[in-house]
């Protein structure tokens, strides 16, 4: 019975029903269409301040290496500089797309490179190197770091001209980077001559409470003519400028950088893997995202 009454009813107000529909396809077409990626240069960043200029939302099918367009994977084992004991490799089970994120994933296992450099661990390391550059920016990534004692994840930038001039005249600006025995805390630093290595202009910012090992956080600078701005989660904790060098030294952030993301093990600063480290070990990247001023 009811079934029947609400027959006659749809057909009692069947002229109503088709206007009604006329309405909503008409605002359906007006309406803008809801965005799933972002790739417009027109995006801009929750403050309206800035465009987006360039982006990697990791949204490939699983098992994908990062996108060659985008990144150049470097690879070997010689130390980078810092005592590390990883071997970079450009095989999947270092680096790959799963799930809508990067992951650079960090094993312990024996591994010769073509080179003949053989190391007890392998991992990761992705740039933008002759691919996207960029002079002044909001550059930002969502990030969840690994953990474990030797464990040094870091998302950073080097000038375009590091071949030409080498380290640190090139500049170097670290958005994020952990020590494996902090699991608490990371830190942003810039390097430059007369300022790097152990004298490196820089500042730890710790969680209010747990660990940032915990969860995804957004990473992020905002880089201007003479001034960068140190960022997580949105909370400014640290801001640089060239009067924070010592005298005689040289501001050398005027001039396009492009972007790195790794995963180092062991080195000098944050030490070796000891027992209590369990590996693997995943740094997982949602996004990356580089914003000019609006």
């Amino acid at each position: 019975m009811i079934f029947v009454d609400l027959g006659r009813w749809f057909r009692g107000i069947g002229s109503f029903t088709l206007l009604l529909a006329c309405v909503v396809a008409a605002a359906a077409i007006c309406m803008p269409a809801v965005v799933t990626g972002v790739t417009s240069a027109q995006v801009r960043s929750a403050d309206e301040n800035w465009v987006l200029a360039w982006s990697d939302e990791f949204d490939a099918p699983d098992g994908s290496a990062p996108d060659p367009k985008k990144w150049t994977v470097e690879t070997g084992g010689d130390g980078w500089g810092n005592k590390e004991l990883e071997y970079y490799t450009a095989r999947r089970t270092n680096s790959r797309v799963e799930k809508g994120n990067l992951i650079i994933e960090s094993r312990q296992e024996q591994f010769t490179g073509p080179d003949g450099v053989t190391r007890e661990y392998t991992s990761a390391r992705l740039k933008t190197e002759k691919l996207f550059t960029q002079k002044y920016g909001k550059f930002e990534a969502r990030i969840r770091i690994p953990k474990g004692q030797g464990m040094w994840p870091a998302f950073w930038m080097l000038g375009d001209d590091f071949h030409a001039t080498g380290w640190p005249a090139c500049g170097e600006i670290d958005i994020m980077e952990n020590v494996g025995s902090e699991p608490a805390k990371i830190h942003g630093t810039i390097h430059g001559p007369g300022y790097s290595g152990d004298d490196s202009l820089g500042a730890p910012y710790a969680l209010p409470s747990g660990n940032i090992t915990d969860d995804f956080h957004l990473f992020g600078v905002e880089w201007e003519p003479k001034e960068i701005r140190f960022y997580v989660d949105g909370h400014l904790y640290e801001t640089r400028t060239p009067a924070d060098l010592s005298a005689g030294a040289r501001w050398v952030f005027d001039h396009p950088f492009f972007l790195i993301l790794n995963v180092a093990v062991g080195g000098g600063w944050p030490g070796n893997p000891d027992a209590s480290t369990k590996f693997p070990q995943e740094m997982l990247v949602d996004y990356v995202r580089v914003y000019s001023r609006k």
